[in-house]
């Protein structure tokens, strides 16, 4: 049902745009696109996974803050989504250093750094997605109503939010054997 309405939107957003004027709809798409591919391949399943746990964590810690909504009194309606994508990108780039060093690398880490080919695109499909997600998820409701419905359909509506959510830790959960059935104890019996 949800895939019919984004491949009608998607095609009739398609025949009717307007190349010469692109919008904030086109930049997104492209935007995903070519962070999924380029990015994606040049990190490798393993830090796609480690910046995928940072993302969680950063928007747990940006959604729980206590401080944070005080801050839209301060700043006002107009600008808090402001405040709240540079806290989440700020805590995300610092979660994303602090766990990269840690243990959780070494433990995702399989014995072929990079991963299987699909598992890259796949998991750097996810991780752009559950970015824009989350970043258009913090604009006010009047921007994104400026969007193709196409475009709110996928990234900005509570299904396509949950599915951006949940698809990444679905992934993570059904290719959990890739790497530890690899790793076996040396002193097996």
């Amino acid at each position: 049902m949800i895939f019919a309405t984004v491949a009608a939107n998607t095609g009739t957003w398609i025949a009717n745009f307007d190349w010469s004027k692109p919008t904030w709809d086109m930049f997104i798409i492209l935007f995903f696109v070519v962070a999924a591919l380029l990015y994606g391949m040049s990190l490798g399943r393993d830090r796609i996974i480690v910046i995928l746990v940072s993302i969680y964590m950063a928007l747990a810690v940006v959604n729980t803050a206590p401080y944070i909504n005080d801050v839209n009194t301060e700043v006002g309606i107009n600008q808090f989504f402001v405040v709240r994508i540079t806290a989440f990108v700020a805590i995300f780039v610092f979660l994303f250093f602090l766990l990269s060093r840690s243990a959780l690398l070494a433990t995702v880490a399989s014995s072929d750094d990079r991963g299987k080919w699909w598992q890259v695109i796949v998991f750097s499909i996810l991780h752009v997605g559950l970015l824009i997600s989350i970043t258009l998820s913090f604009l006010p409701e009047s921007a994104a109503g400026h969007l193709a419905p196409s475009t709110q359909t996928i990234f900005v509506s509570e299904v396509g939010r949950f599915i951006w959510i949940v698809a990444p830790i679905l992934l993570m959960i059904l290719l959990k054997g890739g790497a530890s059935n690899k790793k076996k104890f040396k002193y097996d019996i």
